[in-house]
């Protein structure tokens, strides 16, 4: 059985030798933290974008989309506050010379003490079986009251240093938990310092004549400043929303856990404009909403949580985070944040221009809040290979990876396969080719045994494959196998476009959001 670091390396492994991820630039010995995304990743990245862009602009009528420009009027990011708080706390281990973030260091902490409750239940349940009452052991047991009792202090002590900006104590922190760098193995640590995350470029073309302007270090910004644009040319009201899907480039100095924290990344981001006083409702509406969107997909409801903020923007009133259960343990994939009116009240202040928006039925005018969901592309593109990734040993002692995608979001639907190239079966499957692949992303392949063939399909989670063999000349039925369990059904070809069709259409998906 693979530990969860090496089913991660796995992955990783298995996104490059199937066309889904590559290290940007490979023949040049890559970049780091910087990736490509290869044939079926592409796919796979666009099916998850298609549902969420779907989700938003069909099943709200009330939310449009714009694209706004990478690079933005320098003055955008003061007014945003990335120019001047936009850091990161990070600190180096003198012997590796290696620099990490101060807080990860520290959550990475809690979640020790979290695995060592988990480890002190678990051998708790195997001891006690049925009759184990888990949320008793928990309030009981000295040893598990010990773990928790230190990750509160941790944590509490954690949280008042992060809303201070207190660095100082953040070292502090470090030093007394005896956090080790994991390369190093010491405690060789400098003092915490902010590091500003943005990239900066020059605009111009004369040397006397540039001007310094920010690659976007994200894509909410480029919907504050055209709220004015989208709700006069659009006619909204409010309550309405502006989503928008787009590259983001974050200087990110701990850059890890391959595509999960990148320096150029791709963000689904959707700002919804309510009245104020009326904000938290609308909160909590876009929590539950995101929620089902992301189980809608049949992940696994467990493998998802809520987790509330520590730390609140000085302009927020509320935030949450949609984790996912990665490998390496439950991360953020999504966040769900009260902004307040904060973005629109600065923009207004530093471009000198009124944004605000009439209410008829108030008959007043006033400045909106917003509500904003946020969820990383790269992320989800992740969280959906690890919970789709499966080894499994099968009877006869073989073995087979497969990706266990939903269909709506595989990259290719079928493929169909003729079984010998000869006695007219490739020009049959040719025709089974043409009946679908205006409605569908199909393959068709006709190299080596039927057995390698529907390995290959399984290594990249297509959910069908189409036998075309000698019966079928005769009684125009296929073989269709099943991507996940291995069975066969003889389908007549007419039927085969609506047998799909039920399975991967993206509106049989958005009508569980309903």
């Amino acid at each position: 059985m693979a530990t969860q670091e090496e089913t991660f390396k796995n992955i990783v492994s298995h996104c490059k030798e199937y066309g889904f991820v590559f290290p940007s630039s490979e023949i040049y010995d890559g970049l780091g933290a910087v990736y490509d995304y290869g044939q079926n990743g592409v796919e796979l990245k666009n099916n998850i974008k298609q549902y969420w862009w779907n989700a938003m602009t069909k099943l709200h009528e009330n939310i449009v989309g714009i694209d706004a420009a990478i690079f933005m009027h320098p003055t955008t990011w003061k007014a945003s506050g990335h120019v001047d708080a936009f850091n990161d706390p990070l600190i180096d281990n003198r012997d590796s010379k290696k620099r990490y973030r101060a807080d990860v260091l520290i959550e990475d902490q809690m979640a020790k003490y979290d695995e060592k409750i988990d480890k002190e239940v678990m051998k708790a349940r195997k001891r006690f079986g049925e009759s184990f009452d888990e949320t008793l052991y928990r309030q009981t047991n000295p040893r598990v009251l010990e773990h928790q009792q230190k990750r509160d202090a941790l944590h509490e002590r954690y949280q008042k240093a992060m809303n201070a900006n207190d660095l100082v104590e953040l070292k502090q922190i470090i030093l007394d938990e005896g956090i080790v760098c994991p390369i190093s193995g010491t405690r060789n640590w400098t003092d915490v310092r902010q590091f500003n995350l943005m990239f900066s470029t020059e605009m111009g073309s004369t040397a006397d004549g540039t001007m310094k302007i920010y690659l976007r270090p994200e894509t909410a910004q480029g919907i504050f400043v055209n709220f004015l644009n989208v709700q006069k040319t659009g006619r909204m009201k409010i309550p309405f929303g502006i989503a928008q899907i787009g590259k983001a480039f974050r200087n990110e100095i701990v850059a890890r856990q391959f595509i999960f924290r990148m320096r150029e990344f791709e963000q689904m981001e959707m700002q919804f404009f309510v009245r104020p006083g009326e904000e938290l409702r609308w909160f909590e509406y876009w929590k539950q909403f995101r929620l089902r969107w992301h189980k809608a997909l049949g992940l696994g409801d467990e493998k998802y949580r809520f987790h509330d903020h520590d730390k609140l923007a000085h302009y927020a009133n509320a935030a949450t985070d949609i984790e996912f259960l990665m490998p390496f343990g439950f991360k953020e994939v999504e966040g769900i944040h009260s902004r307040t009116n904060f973005d629109l009240s600065q923009h207004a202040k530093y471009s000198g221009k009124k944004i605000e928006y009439f209410d008829p039925e108030l008959n007043q005018s006033y400045t909106p809040f917003v509500i904003e969901t946020s969820i990383g592309v790269d992320r989800m593109f992740l969280s959906v290979m690890c919970s789709a990734y499966k080894e499994e040993q099968l009877e006869g002692g073989d073995s087979r990876v497969v990706l266990q995608l939903p269909p709506v979001l595989a990259p290719v639907k079928a493929c169909v396969m003729p079984l010998v190239k000869k006695d007219g079966l490739p020009e049959k499957a040719r025709e089974v080719m043409d009946l679908l692949r205006l409605d569908f992303n199909i393959q068709y392949d006709e190299k080596d045994s039927i057995g390698k063939r529907y390995r290959r399909q399984d290594a990249i989670g297509t959910p069908f494959c189409i036998t075309i063999d000698h019966d079928t000349l005769n009684d125009n039925c296929v073989t269709v196998r099943y991507r996940d369990t291995m069975k066969q059904d003889r389908v007549n070809i007419d039927q085969l476009h609506e047998m799909i069709r039920q399975q991967v259409d993206m509106t049989v998906l958005l009508r569980k959001l309903l």
